[in-house]
């Protein structure tokens, strides 16, 4: 019997539609926020590294493009902030479809150590710029506002963030199941035989990693306009790191990990606040223990279990 994929999707969206009236105050809600956010970066960041392969140590830094872009412009020069996002995405798009094929020459460690560079330097521009972007102290972020309604609450985006995680997730899973997708699982196979078989390498390392950077660049104008401010540390080192441990931890080349991935590490911080100057120590045996008995990730290591399982029962 064939298994329908998107009964997941379908159950994310039951759980999305139903939070708002169970959470009990305004700290959950924004804590599902930020859970929703990230989830829709990994997503794209798990398509790059999971399906594809290719690793990305400085993805934060087109997280930034977006956030300084939907800031700067409406400040400075008056842009409406929908247009200001737009050429965000533009912006982080046309950065990585420029050094991608450079970048996508090297394997392993110095394919990541050019990733990890590409991040820091977006990162040094963003805190050196500070006439425009205030430098280490960040800056305000104009109120975003549509036909004349101004979005703004946690209600309001809750919704919106809910709605752009359900069609992230129904747009990844086609995605991968479309010829476009099963050429980034070959590619991540091996590139030798993806070129046997007519698969344009290069294409499809250029592609993806523009995706996966628009997906950023949009979530971090949404972020700077739920958050009302954005600094440097949205596009550091360790939120890039952060990102990809949550690819890691959900399970590599799974659609479903990466939502998995996400709110586990955006909540798990604060479920460890009690721990009282130990949270660091308790959060790293965690995701040590998690790669010990989970290599593969959660959901893809439960999954083969319980197919497992099935199989014995069925026998």
């Amino acid at each position: 019997m064939t298994k329908n994929p998107f009964i997941g999707l379908y159950l994310i969206m039951a759980v999305l539609l139903l939070l708002p009236f169970v959470l009990p105050n305004s700290f959950y809600v924004d804590l599902a926020i930020r859970m929703a956010i990230n989830a829709v970066i990994v997503l794209g960041l798990n398509l790059l590294i999971g399906f594809a392969g290719q690793i990305s140590l400085g993805h934060a830094g087109f997280l930034g493009i977006g956030a300084y872009a939907t800031a700067v412009l409406p400040t400075h020069f008056g842009w409406h902030p929908l247009l200001a996002m737009v050429v965000g995405c533009l912006t982080a798009g046309l950065l990585a479809a420029i050094v991608a094929r450079p970048i996508f020459k090297l394997k392993g460690n110095y394919l990541a150590m050019a990733t990890l560079g590409l991040g820091i330097i977006i990162n040094i521009v963003l805190r050196n710029e500070a006439a425009w972007t205030g430098g280490p102290d960040g800056m305000p972020v104009p109120a975003f506002s549509l036909a004349g309604f101004e979005i703004s609450g946690d209600r309001h985006w809750y919704w919106i963030v809910a709605g752009v995680l359900s069609f992230s997730v129904w747009a990844s899973l086609n995605l991968i199941d479309s010829p476009f997708g099963r050429g980034l699982r070959a590619l991540h196979g091996s590139e030798v035989a993806s070129r046997v078989v007519g698969v344009d390498v290069v294409r499809y390392k250029v592609a993806i990693f523009v995706l996966s950077a628009v997906f950023a660049s949009f979530m971090g104008s949404i972020t700077a306009h739920y958050v009302g401010f954005v600094t440097p540390n949205l596009a550091d080192f360790f939120h890039s790191i952060e990102l990809v441990t949550m690819v890691v931890i959900g399970g590599m080349a799974s659609v479903y990990g990466s939502v998995l991935g996400a709110v586990l590490l955006t909540a798990l911080p604060q479920a460890l606040a009690s721990f009282e100057g130990w949270e660091t120590v308790v959060f790293g045996a965690i995701l040590m223990l998690c790669m010990i008995f989970l290599p593969k990730g959660l959901v893809p290591t439960l999954a083969a279990r319980f197919d497992q399982g099935n199989e014995h029962g069925a026998a």
